[in-house]
């Protein structure tokens, strides 16, 4: 499924959709250039999860954890150079905890990732708008 979204608003509802029909233990990988929309997509996905707490790029701490019904972990692969350093944070522990795990710059650890993973690609097509591609979904 592709959708085009013409504000960041939009770009977040459609993360609040794609949230509501996850299960616990979902992972979902984010693709993207800087600025494509990926932490306003995760905004979005924390809205469709009930979660009220303020969402923002974990950059400099890798993950950030939203408590909720089911949790959400936040990751940032930008940093890291390859899948083996994902596992040195203790990766296969928040797959086991049945919160939701979203990560941005997915292509960086996509060996890592399980089979059900929920790919989402969001390209900047301008200023406002965005492409947004969703596979897998369950």
């Amino acid at each position: 499924m592709t959708v085009t979204t013409h504000s960041e608003i939009e770009t977040e509802a459609l993360g609040e959709r794609l949230a509501k029909c996850l299960r616990a233990g979902s992972v979902v990988a984010l693709y993207g250039g800087l600025g494509a929309g990926k932490t306003a997509f995760v905004r979005g996905m924390a809205r469709g999860l009930d979660i009220r707490e303020s969402v923002s790029s974990p950059t400099f701490t890798i993950v950030n954890e939203y408590p909720g019904d089911p949790a959400l972990f936040h990751f940032d692969m930008y940093r890291l150079k390859n899948a083996e350093e994902l596992y040195g944070i203790g990766w296969e522990d928040y797959l086991d905890r049945n919160g939701i795990c979203v990560t941005e710059w997915s292509e960086r650890i996509e060996e890592a990732l399980p089979p059900d993973t929920v790919h989402v690609r969001i390209d900047r097509l301008s200023d406002t708008e965005r492409s947004v591609s969703i596979e897998g979904m369950l």
